[in-house]
């Protein structure tokens, strides 16, 4: 177990409270297949004995299967030793690939069937998931008209606030890989938090602006995707993985000069990648997808670790951060 208790900050105006690092689900069975579930039971039983709290999943993940193992994972875990958050909107197919539905129905069936397979009987956090999808295949810049928006403003979000109100829930908000939407939804919704997955790590800063604005309006962030799906883990290094894709060269060229800054200061990337997402008062907490419970420790281990402050004045001397980015 870790030896130092894991920091936790409260979840905007709810009385929830989770770790500063949680649990990420989207492939803890397996990237390519579905997995074993032992190793997968393994590392989620693995996070709650390392101090973690916070897990986070959806109808989604691993081929659908991923709430089914957590649920094994959590039985005769008592209720107070965890915060589980799931989404509902969007769902795997059996043959593959996933669909969108976000209509009352759609809703109140997804939270049914989370409760099942999770064997909670509240879920302390629902997210609508991914609703900036392309509703029409018109490809990008197709607009808020283009997307499940409207779909999720009239009939998702209504849905959940309802389940809010009779406890059944205990927090609302979305999650999705981009802050535009989210900013939208924010204005137009009583929501409690976000998952942002992606635009905000030590590569991209592009959504200060969203953050600031949660930060004001006592929205919780929660961060995914902190090391860009890769490179910010493994290192700039040939075919490194960026938004899930080979890395184009201007992003691996950031990356080595971030790299060098780091080396210099004898922090490792990941290390820096992780202290500087959490530096954003707005972030409550940055989850963390793991398929074994090494990575578990690693992550553990990565939070603990000293970071100078005088990497972060030369990342933003070297203009390889904004200059208003808040850091530890």
């Amino acid at each position: 177990m870790t030896t130092i208790p894991l920091p936790r900050r409260r979840v905007g105006r709810t009385g929830l409270e989770v770790t500063r690092i949680g649990l990420g689900t989207a492939f803890l069975l397996g990237l390519d297949r579905v997995g074993e579930a032992g190793p997968a039971i393994a590392t989620v039983r693995a996070a709650l004995d390392q101090g973690i709290n916070f897990i986070d999943t959806a109808p989604l993940y691993s081929r659908g299967q991923a709430e089914r193992v957590i649920g094994e994972a959590l039985q005769d875990v008592p209720r107070t030793r965890f915060v589980i958050q799931t989404k509902a909107g969007r769902y795997s197919k059996p043959e593959g690939g996933s669909y969108h539905d976000y209509s009352r129905e759609a809703i109140l069936r997804s939270i049914e069937n989370s409760l099942k397979l999770l064997g909670v009987d509240r879920l302390d956090s629902v997210l609508v998931h991914d609703a900036d999808g392309d509703k029409f295949n018109r490809g990008e810049g197709a607009g808020l008209e283009g997307t499940y928006f409207r779909d999720a403003l009239d009939h998702a979000f209504p849905t959940l606030l309802d389940l809010r109100q009779q406890g059944v829930i205990g927090a609302v908000g979305a999650g999705m890989n981009q802050w535009q939407m989210e900013w939208e939804f924010a204005r137009q919704v009583d929501v409690d938090c976000f998952l942002l997955a992606g635009r905000y790590t030590l590569l991209e800063q592009t959504s200060l602006d969203f953050l600031d604005y949660c930060c004001r309006r006592n929205i919780a962030v929660f961060l995914g995707g902190v090391f860009n799906s890769g490179i910010l883990a493994t290192g700039p290094r040939e075919g490194a993985s960026y938004n899930y894709a080979a890395a184009p060269a201007p992003v691996i060229e950031k990356a080595r000069r971030i790299d060098a800054v780091c080396a210099r200061h004898g922090v490792p990337l990941r290390v820096a990648a992780l202290h500087f997402a959490l530096a954003h008062p707005a972030v409550t907490s940055v989850v963390l997808g793991a398929q074994k419970p090494e990575e578990i420790e690693a992550n553990v281990r990565a939070l603990e670790q000293q970071v100078p402050a005088a990497l972060w004045a030369e990342l933003k001397h070297e203009g390889l951060i904004e200059p208003n980015a808040p850091t530890p």
